[in-house]
């Protein structure tokens, strides 16, 4: 034994160095067979994948320029962080950005602003910006509900996230007085820290979900009056990283806590099916939103990433003749976001946002319709020059899933699907969501909130506006190519937005905190 350790206390320590490279050259020559080229080429192979492994993290920091990342860039990355800590976002020596690029961004500022008078509620909250509309306003429901900002939080389950940033983010909203969308994994104590919340729910009905894996309305009543916190229901009819594809959750993810939060079993797989079964038709949806809006009383809406306009067409038609229909619509690009999908899915299933939202948008305002409905958008519009183009073109509502994460902390590592998020956000590994300090992040989360509506109520008054919602198709240009250099969203998508009554700031701020009006009569 001491003849053995004097031996191994002689080697040096470029000898034990040796002794690894030959054991992994043993092992990769005469062993695995699932690697050809460290077969082949065990030490320089070996290198190469540990080099594949951290190329991401390589071209992030070192490589790439401030403007070439997707899907965020390091500049859009930064003015996040920033924002969340309350630090100067600000950019100095002028724009980096080629303002002759395709889709550039122009908002158009008035010669004179928009000039607050004494008392305004944005002199004593310089952030305060909620909803122009009401959701359930139309539709009479007996809990109409006004978002009180126009940015939230968008469908992000719990299972997909951990249970820190969920409960991080739910925090944050409260603090931001925003929504909280559940996403598909059903209601989490998690959801219920302080924040409204927005009940989702796709179709593996998780959370009120029955034996035999259909809708339970019996468990949706329930749920709803044991959760006050709940001021909306959105149904999935599709979402941007994979429109009309189903998933599997693997029974190995599935904890006892998840398992009862989602209604399945420990250690089974559960399987949600790229088609409902509580409807079949649109004839069916809306019968299905009418009796959920009576039975809880809640604005009934529903989520999609935009393809063909077929059966939207026929939903336009039967909310035409009826007078029914969904309170509001969620329209996701096809773009991606936090969900995992198929290259072939995300690259090419469903039209980006700005082509999905004004293709739908026509189909609801070709019919009078659109002032029924609060319109929500959810694909990278978590910026305020963003933003303004989507009021422009017509919606109310933003929602915000990935500018979430990274204001809590996400680094774009871009391994949501694995399991192995470093920041601790996409991920069930208890180690890695230690990390997340909760007090702190929710700080982070509702600061971004509270910076983002701060400028854009800044860019809006720019533009000679009151509130967002004033914002019409000829504020904005975009470039468009070469020989047509520049043109407004009116001549590039060819409508005109439907104005939304809106009777200032101020009516909207009586009603919400004063108490003063009723949430219908604030809307006539």
């Amino acid at each position: 034994m001491e003849t053995f350790l004097h031996t191994i206390s002689s080697i040096p320590w470029w000898g034990f160095i040796l002794i690894a490279l030959a054991l992994v050259g043993f092992r990769d020559i005469f062993i695995q067979k699932s690697r050809t080229i460290s077969h082949n080429y065990p030490i320089i192979g070996n290198l190469r994948y540990l080099f594949e492994s951290i190329g991401p993290e390589i071209r992030q920091y070192f490589v790439a320029n401030n403007r070439e990342e997707l899907p965020f860039n390091r500049i859009e990355r930064s003015w996040i962080y920033a924002s969340a800590k309350k630090e100067n976002n600000y950019e100095g020596f002028g724009t980096d950005r080629d303002i002759y690029a395709h889709q550039h961004i122009f908002i158009k500022n008035q010669m004179m602003a928009f000039k607050l008078p004494e008392n305004h509620p944005n002199t004593r909250d310089s952030n305060f910006m909620p909803c122009a509309k009401v959701m359930g306003a139309y539709n009479q429901r007996r809990k109409p509900y006004r978002p009180a900002s126009i940015i939230n939080v968008s469908a992000m389950s719990f299972g997909s996230l951990s249970a820190a940033a969920v409960e991080a983010m739910n925090i944050g909203v409260g603090k931001a007085q925003a929504y909280h969308n559940t996403g598909e994994g059903g209601l989490s104590p998690y959801h219920k820290q302080g924040g409204d919340v927005v009940f989702h729910f796709g179709t593996g009905y998780f959370g009120v979900r029955s034996s035999d894996g259909n809708l339970s309305l019996d468990k949706l009543e329930k749920l709803i009056n044991e959760n006050p916190c709940i001021k909306a229901i959105e149904i999935k009819l599709s979402q941007g990283a994979k429109p009309g594809k189903g998933g599997v959750l693997p029974g190995a993810k599935i904890t006892k806590e998840i398992a009862k939060i989602r209604g399945v079993e420990v250690g089974k797989d559960v399987l949600s099916p790229a088609t409902h079964k509580a409807f079949s038709n649109v004839s069916e949806l809306l019968a299905l939103i009418e009796k959920i809006g009576d039975l809880t009383g809640l604005p009934v809406g529903i989520k999609g990433a935009i393809g063909k306009l077929d059966q939207w067409e026929d939903l336009a038609d039967i909310m035409l003749k009826t007078g029914k229909g969904p309170d509001f619509i969620a329209i996701d690009g096809g773009e991606g976001g936090t969900g995992a999908a198929p290259p072939s899915f995300a690259d090419h299933v469903s039209l980006p946002w700005v082509y999905g939202f004004s293709s739908l948008y026509k189909v609801f305002q070709a019919r009078n319709l659109t002032n029924r409905i609060v319109f929500i958008g959810s694909g990278k519009l978590g910026f305020p020059a963003k933003a303004a183009m989507a009021f422009a073109m017509g919606v109310d509502c933003i929602n915000v899933a990935r500018e979430a994460m990274l204001s809590i902390g996400c680094i774009q590592a871009q391994v949501c699907h694995t399991n192995k998020c470093p920041a601790g956000i996409a991920t069930q590994n208890k180690w890695r969501q230690n990390g997340i300090n909760i007090p702190l992040k929710s700080d982070r989360l509702a600061q971004y909130f509270k910076t983002f509506r701060k400028e854009f109520i800044e860019i809006t008054h720019a533009a000679g506006y009151e509130h967002p919602c004033q914002f019409n198709m000829q504020d904005v240009q975009v470039n468009i190519d070469d020989i047509d250099l520049t043109r407004n969203l009116r001549s590039a998508y060819g409508y005109n937005k439907t104005l939304v009554p809106f009777k200032g700031t101020k009516a909207l701020y009586d009603c919400e905190y004063l108490g003063g009006k009723d949430f219908t009569e604030s809307v006539k």
